[in-house]
């Protein structure tokens, strides 16, 4: 089988120390990405269940699959979760959700949720797009701003350059610092031409370590240039899949000169959006109560 280098793994975890069965309240939050389906199930607040796997071409089978890959095991099945609220790419095309909200609301409040109140400034790093997001204590968001849509400052252009180069899309931060001296960034800002870049790059004698350094100096260099429009308060947190890259992260910090608060054990910031909408689904079962 050939290795597909851009793939991130995917898992599915629950909580063994808690029985759903003795929660007042079970909700859940569904994030279909253009890469991957997040599914976080949280009883009475606090999270139980979540998975992460990889989006399909068709966006309502992956949140089904996502979510019954969560369930696995627990005994828990749909029918017993009280609210489902879906968000992401995809959050139009979750059959089982009774509501959909935008991924800046839930990484907005899933952030708050993962670090606690005092973030202020969330920068989600997806697949499709980049999104800079101030919030309040609440985890309200105040302000936001989006990159346009292309690859080039997404986690599908890392997956792009893993492919291109043989290198497992988990070893590409590490590789990036890998490097005597930074190099000059990549020019293009379409992947297409990236792609292209780095290929005669190669061929002048790069190493696969320089040509990383290179585009991901470009990649965060994107990215600073949207958050310097919103405007960056502390704290500063990272979600979304590129948040498991040290190679971007770090540089971005570097030109904001500002440090992210860091990953925590706890909670994996690539589920923020899911958190922040099985949240959500909470607030609404206790309005519906009230």
């Amino acid at each position: 089988m050939t290795q597909e280098f851009w793939r991130w793994k995917e898992y599915n975890w629950k909580d063994g120390t808690k029985d759903w069965r003795n929660a007042r309240i079970i909700t859940a939050g569904v994030d279909v990405g253009s890469v991957s389906s997040k599914v976080a199930i949280m009883t009475d607040g606090e999270l139980y269940a979540h998975s992460l796997m990889r989006t399909g071409s068709d966006s309502s089978q992956s949140a089904t699959k996502a979510i019954n890959w969560a369930m696995e095991g627990s005994g828990l099945t749909i029918d017993k979760i009280q609210y489902v609220v879906g968000t992401g790419y995809g959050r139009v095309n979750v059959p089982f959700a009774k509501k959909s909200i935008t991924e800046i609301a839930c990484h907005a409040r899933g952030a708050n949720f993962i670090w606690g109140q005092s973030v202020r400034t969330v920068l989600d790093m997806g697949g499709q797009d980049c999104k800079a997001i101030k919030c309040d204590e609440k985890g309200k968001v105040s302000a936001f701003l989006m990159n346009d849509k292309c690859a080039a400052g997404t986690g599908r252009g890392m997956e792009v350059f893993a492919d291109l180069l043989s290198v497992p899309i988990e070893q590409m931060g590490e590789l990036s610092f890998a490097v005597d001296k930074e190099p000059e960034p990549v020019s293009s800002t379409c992947v297409v031409f990236a792609k292209s870049e780095a290929l005669g790059l190669l061929r002048q004698g790069w190493s696969k370590e320089k040509v990383i350094a290179a585009y991901s100096s470009a990649m965060a260099h994107r990215v600073f240039t949207l958050l310097e429009k919103v405007g960056v308060e502390k704290d500063f947190v990272i979600t979304g899949g590129i948040s498991k890259n040290k190679g971007i992260a770090k540089r971005i910090e570097n030109e904001l000169k500002i440090t992210a608060l860091p990953r925590p054990d706890k909670y994996d910031p690539v589920l923020a959006g899911a958190i922040g909408a099985a949240l959500f689904a909470k607030a609404l079962v206790e309005k519906e109560k009230r």
